[in-house]
């Protein structure tokens, strides 16, 4: 196995890892990871100087046996089509452990937003939706906020569309709350995070307020997981960005950090803590690491220095294969992608509900109903792995395979033999 593997060649490798092992066949292994849709445009943009730029745009729609598809929209120079393929199955397989109603979708634009002024963002935002609006919608394929996206773009993406179907405000979701957004929404992927940690560390017997974190990336999943791991008593040890890593044996003050981070647009500079090289993170003396940023990020170059126990998936697709076999074999516990940071999607479901049903919930109903979900989709996978025999991502593959195929045969899509298929209904 190479640590050069591509994304979808990842997710690929551990998709037919489980379905192996569940002995669907190649007939519908294939058939389950072939995506419905794959979607390129070129979007022309007058840029401030009044020059003219074209940019790539993609959405490739994956799945939609279990319900409407559902996924991110990202901004950043390195997106192509390999890399939205990935994450669109990667979002079937995720909807699917945590049992909501949705299929998988990811979009990507090829651009770096830091290079380009709000004036531009939006003109490229509106652009790109004058493009795909006929091939997204809130029972076709609802479109939320990912890297280098936020809620102001999801601003932009429900006028524009709005414009060729009228309000609909369920098209997209993360949207600022004034444009029927959801509280909680925004820190919901950290928040679950440190919800499925604090399970996963009981079941193994483990004082979550005696565990030392790391956490990479301090944007808004990293930065959010560590709040709410420094909340329920765990210590946060270390912490990285883009420009760098800081490390405290003693516990970083996370609040203390947020505030540093929101003030000065980085962790640079922060004196509570010492300078560290970005590169040790990964490896530094903890016992749960977090890689809240890209992925690729565990290889097998370096799986066999951690010196953590727990990994704690934050960002999508951050371990290579060839890492993750390492560390089982080391008896280190790695909570999967698609289950670990499933938080986002959770709530952007619930923000999905209270836009078709024009009811709005208060945040302490969107945080009561998340760990409800996040603690009944880990005792659903943890039952599978152990009767199965298998490591957490492997069962998760398992969860989510079985209920797509029961759902792809029950609507009479596909071959009869989907109805073979074993696992949970």
């Amino acid at each position: 196995m190479t640590t050069s593997i591509s994304p979808t060649e990842s997710t690929q490798y551990y998709f037919s890892r489980a379905a192996r092992q569940l002995g669907i066949g190649n007939y519908l292994e294939r058939v389950l990871c072939t995506p419905r849709r794959e979607v390129k445009v070129e979007c022309i943009v007058e840029m401030d100087n009044g020059t003219l730029s074209v940019f790539t745009g993609y959405r490739v729609q994956h799945d939609n046996s279990r319900g409407p598809m559902k996924g991110g929209l990202r901004y950043h120079p390195e997106v192509d089509p390999d890399e939205v393929n990935s994450l669109a199955a990667l979002m079937t397989y995720k909807t699917a452990v945590v049992n909501l109603p949705y299929g998988g979708a990811k979009g990507g634009i090829a651009c770096d937003p830091h290079k380009l002024s709000h004036t531009e963002l939006q003109k490229l935002t509106r652009a790109f939706v004058d493009e795909i609006h006929d091939v997204i919608g809130q029972h076709q394929d609802i479109p939320a906020p990912d890297m280098g996206t936020n809620a102001q773009t999801m601003a932009w993406i429900v006028d524009q569309y709005s414009k060729y179907h009228g309000w609909t405000p369920a098209v997209v979701t993360g949207k600022p709350l004034e444009l029927g957004g959801s509280a909680g929404r925004e820190a919901a992927t950290g928040r679950g995070l440190a919800i499925a940690a604090e399970a996963v560390l009981k079941d193994h017997g483990c004082d979550f307020t005696k565990m030392r974190f790391a956490v990479q990336g301090f944007g808004n999943v990293g930065s959010w997981a560590a709040k709410f791991i420094h909340d329920r008593g765990g210590k946060v040890v270390a912490v990285s960005d883009v420009t760098g890593a800081i490390y405290n044996k003693d516990g970083i003050d996370i609040e203390l950090l947020r505030t540093y981070a929101q003030l000065q647009g980085s962790i640079a500079g922060f004196g509570g803590a010492e300078v560290m090289d970005p590169k040790e993170l990964l490896i530094c003396d903890c016992d749960v690491i977090v890689p809240a940023a890209l992925g690729n990020v565990l290889t097998g170059d370096i799986a066999g220095h951690v010196r953590a126990k727990f990994v704690m998936e934050g960002a999508n697709g951050p371990t290579t294969p060839d890492a993750d076999e390492a560390m089982l074999k080391r008896g280190i516990t790695i909570v999967p992608d698609i289950f670990a940071n499933a938080g986002g999607v959770i709530v952007s479901y619930f923000e999905w509900v209270q836009n078709v049903q024009q009811f709005r919930w208060t945040e302490e109903r969107v945080n009561t109903e998340l760990e409800s979900v996040v603690l009944q989709a880990y005792k659903e996978l943890k039952n599978l792995a152990k009767g199965n025999n298998c490591d957490l991502r492997t069962g998760a593959f398992q969860l989510a395979i079985s209920r797509i195929a029961r759902a792809t045969a029950l609507r009479g899509r596909e071959h009869e033999n989907f109805c073979l298929v074993a696992g949970p209904k």
